[in-house]
């Protein structure tokens, strides 16, 4: 386990280039996760995906996007071709289409019926990512009169924000929904819900979800500044959260990000919930084999605030360089997380509700120890992954195994920080069993001695019981015990 690293790799992948070659060779680099991103896919594409990685090693998890409730220009008219160009002083009207409205260079049609209604006089509204700026100098029930700020090639499609403003926008698209239930279908273990505004928008996913039964965890993306005024609700209704730079950095002064991403860590951490940053922190190696320096830093930054994983979008896409991109932030991790004298385990914290849970006491109590006396890992077994989800919250300084009862389990704590999932390959014989699991794992990467030392979390009443004691024991002890309760067992 030398070349493992805490912070976990979420990596794109995209249809046409995955190959079971392919996603063999960005694994062995460091990635944990494979993400899908459902703007830029077919289901039947999501689903050769799904299948190639899963047919690969069936203990990699699968993250897919939905698009979100977001707003975007129509397609240009016909005769305008394949853009239009304005300048600033440009004067536009703007209206929501209710059909096959087409933009043209006197009226710009936006997908959103009720954007007029919405939208006030002094209003600024950024096309394609900010590269252009419109505000709004008068309105009626009809339209929005707009003067270009910043000028630009506008083209089909492209995206519209409108920084502090709530707009009446769905939680769930028709589209997110065909993608959720095909999820539900596919086996997929993590739905990244773009856009989130408010607690509502968790919701509407998780009602879906729970219409069939799922157990897919949902990761709420924060992308602008009303899911940044309602983050506490969002974190409290999610699973985990990802922090998507790139429309965040549209609406926010550039500035304001590096603090704004530090708080929504702090806060992920405390309450318990994986945190993800992605957006462009490799973008280079797009076309280098190189990253920039800039670019190093940025995800060193991320590693040192302790999120649970960094994300790779274009790098893995469609990039030149896909595993270097993989293995350059692997090697950043590990490089990183030998800083021992950062790292400091995160256990006198104020965690929401800890004082009230069981697993969170225990947890704290086996990442002290294994802080204070000279543990090897800590160990565990788990049902649901709480458990595992627990400690990696007090990112303590050892590797965390986790036995898995469940392949589900075993997936969603692919994406928790320091926690090395497995799944159970034995029937359960007792509570102490899954330790020769663990054992044999560990074995597979270097021998123990009989005096290392392990802290153990465990339940005294079986994997549905939960976790109720913390053990410290060493390796020839544990090996006894488990020879000593087989010998029992047989017949």
């Amino acid at each position: 386990m030398y070349k493992m690293k805490k912070t976990k790799i979420v990596a794109t992948m995209s249809d046409f280039r995955c190959t079971e070659e392919f996603v063999r060779e960005l694994s062995d680099a460091g990635m944990d996760v494979v993400r899908i991103n459902s703007a830029h896919v077919t289901e039947e594409g999501a689903s050769r995906i799904v299948e190639t990685v899963h047919r690969v090693n069936n203990a990699i998890p699968i993250m897919i996007d939905t698009k979100g409730p977001e707003i975007r220009v129509t397609t240009l008219a016909d005769e305008c071709g394949n853009c239009i160009n304005f300048r600033a002083g440009d004067r536009v009207r703007v209206r929501g289409s209710k059909g096959d409205d087409r933009t043209t260079r006197t009226t710009v049609y936006m997908n959103v019926p009720g954007i007029v209604r919405d939208i006030p006089v002094g209003a600024r509204m950024l096309i394609a990512d900010g590269e252009m700026e419109i505000r709004v100098v008068g309105k009626d029930e009809e339209e929005l009169l707009c003067e270009f700020v910043t000028g630009g090639s506008m083209r089909s499609r492209k995206s519209v924000n409108v920084p502090g403003v709530s707009i009446d926008l769905p939680s769930v698209t028709e589209k997110d929904r065909r993608f959720i239930e095909w999820a539900v279908r596919s086996g997929v273990d993590f739905i990244a819900h773009s856009f989130v505004r408010s607690a509502r928008d968790v919701r509407a996913v998780q009602d879906i979800l729970d219409a069939h039964g799922s157990p897919i965890k949902i990761i709420s993306k924060i992308e602008n500044q009303e899911g940044l005024d309602n983050i506490d609700e969002i974190i409290e209704a999610s699973y985990g959260i990802m922090v998507a730079r790139g429309d965040l950095g549209v609406e926010l002064p550039a500035e304001v990000i590096p603090n704004t991403q530090r708080r929504i860590v702090e806060k992920c951490i405390a309450a318990k919930r994986p945190v993800i940053i992605a957006t462009q922190m490799l973008y280079s190696m797009v076309k280098n084999p190189r990253p920039t320096r800039a670019e190093v830093s940025d995800v060193a930054s991320a590693i040192y605030e302790r999120v649970d994983a960094v994300m790779l979008s274009d790098e893995t896409a469609m990039g030149d360089y896909p595993a270097a991109a993989v293995e350059t932030m692997a090697r950043i991790a590990r490089e990183i997380e030998r800083d021992e004298d950062h790292f400091k385990p995160m256990i006198d914290m104020d965690m929401v509700s800890v004082n009230h849970e069981i697993t969170a006491q225990l947890a704290r109590s086996a990442v002290r120890a294994s802080t204070n006396l000279p543990v090897k890992y800590v160990v565990l077994d788990t049902k649901t992954g709480r458990t595992g989800r627990y400690l990696a919250a007090f990112r303590g300084q050892k590797m965390v195994l986790a036995v898995c009862y469940q392949l589900h389990a075993q997936r969603i704590l692919a994406l928790s920080y320091g926690v090395v999932p497995i799944l159970r390959n034995q029937e359960l014989r007792d509570k102490y069993h899954f330790l020769i699991d663990a054992l044999d794992y560990i074995d597979q990467y270097g021998k123990l001695s009989g005096e290392d030392l392990l802290a153990i979390v465990g339940g005294s009443f079986g994997p549905d019981g939960g976790a109720s004691y913390v053990e410290l024991a060493n390796v020839a002890n544990i090996r006894r015990r488990n020879e000593a309760i087989a010998s029992q067992q047989r017949p």
